[in-house]
């Protein structure tokens, strides 16, 4: 049977439209939020300069930016200050800080969130401008994208979203003890249970909140896994919660009297903590060598990236296996400076490491011994890179 022209010009252009439509689904996107306001001593180029987000796609070696937009972001303050819907359709980037109206040579903090639709991820579009809470940090999205969740450290909160056709509506707020200054907030993968990160001094601890639909309440149990937990990432089959703890172990009193989950003596130096969300105890804490600055969990859920930072100067990024409730270090190698937020590839053999002092994000590849640095491979950028995230990352 002959095919009219106008029948064939219209399956061509409904193919197309479909086509166009799932290209967000398809692509395997990370979204970087980069800070232009941070400023550090001999700059070159000098002075503040405006923020943005990049998409990157990951789906083909080496990764590439698809695109930026101007928009806030923020690097002083977690790398977990994006958040990517699971079919990545829309992504959420928080920022912390903006520039003082009264001094533009001061930072103060912001509340402000963007939402991001991904629907053609090289011409992504801003759709809405959210407001939580000052300090407005670590951000997550529910796997059924009904629910989203922000940290603030200005106000010791949680504020509490709807998500309705990639639109935030501000249903609820709910305020920790004070000083808690959480940082992050991540939901389990089964949606009924979210661990904040509580930052402050009178914190440190994961309070453990309750999810029942569109009501998040704080059941008032936590998780002390740590001085100053920072952020935290719970694998794919909700068994294990990792997280790190800038502030290193929390000392025991005594080895032998120690309770269980109570930690090990301190040690310089952040540390990575493997938690049984079954059982609620510290099954391993280890010790990175430097501040504990982010923790990527594998698409697969069987290793552990952990970003050091020692200063703003240098470096290091270690993976982990999760081995029958252990974490074995399997490969380390230096950074380049100011390492920030990674993320991982869908297969599990990149490694995005953004570095906010170099301006750049750095390729890694991992065989499940080694990590091998491509620099050719590197993604330059104007502003710096400080928090990034795959609809995987959570």
């Amino acid at each position: 049977m002959k095919i009219t022209r106008v029948l064939r010009s219209s399956l061509l252009l409904a193919l197309a439209i479909a086509i166009s439509a799932g290209t967000g689904a398809q692509a395997q996107l990370a979204i970087s939020g980069n800070d232009g306001k941070q400023m550090i001593p001999n700059d070159n180029p000098p002075g503040m300069r405006p923020d943005s987000i990049s998409v990157l796609d990951l789906s083909h070696y080496p990764p590439k930016r698809l695109a930026s937009v101007a928009a806030p972001a923020s690097m002083i303050g977690p790398p977990d200050a994006v958040a990517v819907a699971h079919d990545s359709s829309f992504a959420i980037i928080t920022a912390a800080q903006k520039i003082n109206p009264a001094d533009p040579t001061k930072l103060i903090l912001d509340d402000t969130g963007s939402v991001l639709d991904l629907a053609n991820p090289r011409n992504p579009k801003l759709v809405q401008s959210i407001h939580a809470g000052p300090g407005a940090s670590g951000v997550s999205i529910n796997r059924a994208g009904t629910l989203a969740l922000v940290a603030s450290t200005g106000d010791d909160g949680v504020t509490i979203f709807s998500i309705t056709h990639m639109h935030l509506t501000l249903i609820d707020k709910i305020t920790l003890q004070s000083g808690a200054a959480p940082t992050d907030v991540v939901f389990a993968p089964d949606g009924k249970n979210a661990y904040v990160s509580e930052h402050g001094n009178k914190g440190s601890k994961l309070e453990i909140l309750a999810v029942d639909h569109a009501k998040v309440a704080d059941t008032g149990q936590s998780i002390v896994t740590g001085r100053g937990p920072y952020g935290a990432a719970i694998t794919p089959d909700g068994k294990y919660l990792v997280n790190t703890n800038t502030g290193g172990a929390i000392p025991a009193p005594a080895a032998d009297a120690a309770p269980a989950g109570a930690g090990t003596p301190a040690r310089r130096g952040g540390t990575v903590t493997l938690v049984d969300l079954k059982t609620r105890q510290i099954l391993d804490s280890v010790e990175v060598g430097g501040i504990s600055e982010h923790v990527a969990l594998s698409t697969s859920g069987k290793y552990v990236e952990a970003t050091v930072a020692i200063g703003q100067e240098r470096g290091f990024i270690r993976v982990y296996a999760i081995d029958s409730g252990r974490l074995r270090e399997v490969a380390s190698a230096k950074s380049g400076n100011w390492p920030q937020g990674a993320t991982w590839s869908k297969d599990d053999h990149t490694i995005l490491l953004q570095c906010a002092g170099d301006r750049d994000i750095e390729v890694y590849k991992f065989d499940g011994k080694s990590l091998a640095p491509d620099p050719k491979a590197a993604i330059e950028f104007y502003d710096r890179p400080g928090a990034i995230a795959t609809a995987y990352s959570r």
